[in-house]
């Protein structure tokens, strides 16, 4: 594209970690996070009662933490390379931003199974979006971000493929 203000980047990578439940575990949970980003997490806390499950509202019961620039980058190809560098149609959304699951945190490099500690899933969530945004949020001169400037899934769905050479598979239904 010879126009870079129409060419789609990683805005943020969030991780997170749900683990249902506050404790020794979200506190294991927490140090496995900061073990794979590098980043101190910061607790997710329930937004309702769930006594089926034992969950109290405003509870913590999992941790995040977003990257964004080149950590973001990296971690997402270490998250992709797990992944076989394969994501789904279904896994992008209208918006063309993505999200995709790791079952066990010990698939990353460098991470070894502790019996005390268990295993592990994460939710990895990219916001993929193109520079000039910003007007939509910022506090002088806010305006709406024309419609042939917003992200499609197709333009996202090119992006990753060029970007970060991932294959991009139908989902059979």
């Amino acid at each position: 594209m010879s126009n870079p203000m129409l060419r789609p980047r990683i805005e943020k990578v969030t991780v997170h970690i749900g683990v249902g439940e506050s404790g020794e575990r979200l506190a294991s949970a927490e140090k496995i996070m900061k073990t794979i980003t590098g980043r101190t997490p910061v607790r997710t806390k329930a937004k309702k009662t769930l006594p089926g499950f034992g969950i109290k509202k405003r509870e913590p019961i999992g941790c995040k933490t977003t990257l964004r620039g080149k950590t973001a980058e990296e971690f997402l190809k270490t998250c992709l390379k797990i992944n076989e560098d394969r994501l789904a149609v279904s896994q992008f959304d209208d918006n063309g931003n993505f999200a995709f699951g790791i079952e066990e945190h010990t698939d990353f490099p460098g991470m070894k199974y502790d019996p005390e500690i268990g295993i592990f899933g994460m939710d990895v969530i990219v916001s993929v979006k193109k520079p000039g945004y910003r007007v939509r949020r910022r506090r002088v001169q806010r305006s709406k971000v024309p419609t042939r400037h917003k992200l499609t899934p197709e333009d996202s769905i090119a992006y990753m493929k060029e970007e970060f050479n991932i294959e991009v598979i139908q989902d059979s239904q």
